[in-house]
């Protein structure tokens, strides 16, 4: 063989080799990728080729599959009350994805989770029965809520402090998933371009600042570290309080309010920023952070199992500032649930729950994959006796206080509540919070609630915690308390 022969063979096996790499690379690697791109509609077409799981409240699917009468698709979503469970269920659509449960749980509900296959499902490659996902949330809690919040934009949530299931995630104004689960582009242009984010799950995904409701991690870190052994202790809280580094006063609300020198009790009573702006500063703040932070702030992994966004206690303010975190300003930041999680606490005793919204999944046949009441774990938060001390000052607060509209004829009811500003220089309508625990003074049962109103047709003067917030809060316990 000459050397042209040979050069030219050699060059050839060459291209031939090349060629079966760019064929492997293409069938293994790069066609894995088209297959799994979300463009693609093969995909779409496959998900929605038989009926997918179902979304369980109460014992009763509030999700469905209906078959559709044209199209590619051979089943659509459907969903059984689905403003009031929407903030619990997300939504599948065949073009915008999943979220919420139905984003978590989309393998369990499609039939792909490998927990759900048989043998035969294994050999043959068929996609198994799909799996059910059983929440936590009770339905007449959550009509409760929903109801309650009516045409007010904000969110609750409610949660059992003994087992941590969440029983209400409610956000207000809602929208029907249906409306997306045929991936009609304009009903989703309407909703992404809505002023009022109807698609924003308030209760878990959007933190504001909690206002006063946070007092009650400062009275639980200025307890827990010795600053003070009582809440009936008297504080050093001069009236105004006079911010340090700065030329402002920390002022109150009512300035005709016993807030000089007033006991933690006292102060939770009236809502005495003066006491809680001075008690932060005397903390310091790392040790406000340190509770913050025991009571699940600063945590970005905080799942129930839809992940919630972050509670915020902020790093490096200087002393004005640390003042103003005190009292849930600054740039304190709160999830609904996060504040629900602080009441929650306190009403277990000091301990904490993890709060779940999942109770059990199951696969087609109803056998429990995974059960969530049985892996919930409790945290020591702050001593049993910090616990009842801030029972007792909340439960002033209801009684004698700022909280009067959560009373309930029977239960024992602890709350706070809280007007935190909104804008530059408060310039905008505030946020009103309403945090709280109720006890059946019967059964012994309890919830423990956290409610915000972020804007409602009341006038300005009267934005208040106990004025919007705590009626819902109200009506919330008084559900989950029923017998």
């Amino acid at each position: 063989m000459n050397k042209t022969i040979r050069r030219a063979s050699v060059f050839t096996l060459l291209l031939v080799f090349a060629l079966l790499v760019r064929a492997t690379w293409v069938q293994f690697y790069e066609g894995r990728a088209l297959a799994e791109d979300k463009d693609n509609r093969r995909n779409a077409i496959a998900l929605y080729s038989e009926p997918l799981g179902n979304i369980v409240v109460g014992g009763e699917a509030v999700t469905g599959s209906a078959r559709t009468t044209s199209g590619d698709l051979r089943y659509k979503r459907t969903y059984t009350d689905g403003e009031l469970y929407a903030a619990v269920t997300g939504y599948s659509s065949q073009v915008f994805g999943a979220t919420q449960l139905e984003g978590v749980y989309q393998d369990l509900l499609d039939g792909t989770d490998t927990r759900l296959q048989t043998v035969m499902d294994t050999v043959t490659g068929k996609r198994a029965d799909p799996g059910d996902v059983l929440t936590t949330i009770d339905p007449d809690v959550q009509k409760a809520a929903y109801e309650a919040l009516g045409d007010k934009k904000g969110a609750a949530v409610a949660i059992d402090p003994e087992t941590g299931r969440i029983l209400a995630v409610v956000s207000t104004p809602s929208y029907d998933p249906a409306d997306l689960a045929t991936g009609d582009s304009d009903v989703w242009t309407r909703l992404q371009k809505d002023a009022d984010k109807p698609m924003t799950n308030r209760a878990l995904r959007q933190p504001l600042p909690p206002g006063s409701t946070f007092k009650l991690v400062v009275a639980a870190a200025a307890l827990e570290d010795g600053l003070y052994s009582s809440v009936d202790d008297k504080t050093v809280s001069p009236d105004p309080y006079p911010l340090p580094q700065s030329d402002r006063d920390l002022t109150n609300e009512n300035p005709s309010a016993p807030c000089e020198n007033a006991s933690i009790r006292v102060a939770l009573q009236y809502s005495c920023n003066n006491v809680f702006g001075k008690m932060a500063v005397d903390l310091g703040q790392d040790k406000v952070r340190a509770m913050a932070e025991k009571f699940g702030f600063n945590d970005d992994e905080q799942d129930v199992p839809v992940r919630a966004y972050e509670s915020v206690y902020p790093k490096d303010m200087d002393k004005a500032q640390t003042a103003l975190s005190g009292i849930g300003q600054f740039d304190v930041t709160a999830t609904p649930l996060q504040i629900a999680m602080v009441s929650a606490a306190i009403a277990g005793g000091g301990e904490l729950v993890s709060p779940h919204m999942v109770s059990r999944i199951t696969d087609s046949d109803g056998d429990v994959l995974e059960d969530y009441d049985d892996n919930a774990s409790g945290t020591r938060i702050v001593s049993s006796s910090t616990a009842e001390q801030l029972q007792s000052a909340m439960q002033t607060v209801v009684e004698e206080g700022t909280g009067t509209n959560a009373q309930i004829d029977g239960v024992t009811v602890g709350g706070k509540t809280g007007t935190a500003q909104h804008g530059t220089n408060n310039s905008k309508t505030p946020y009103a919070w309403f945090t709280s625990y109720g006890t059946s003074d019967s059964t012994g049962k309890q919830v423990a609630v956290a409610v915000i109103v972020e804007q409602s047709d009341a006038a300005r003067s009267e934005v208040s915690g106990n004025g919007l917030a705590a009626p819902v809060a109200k009506a919330v316990m008084e559900a989950a308390l029923a017998d």
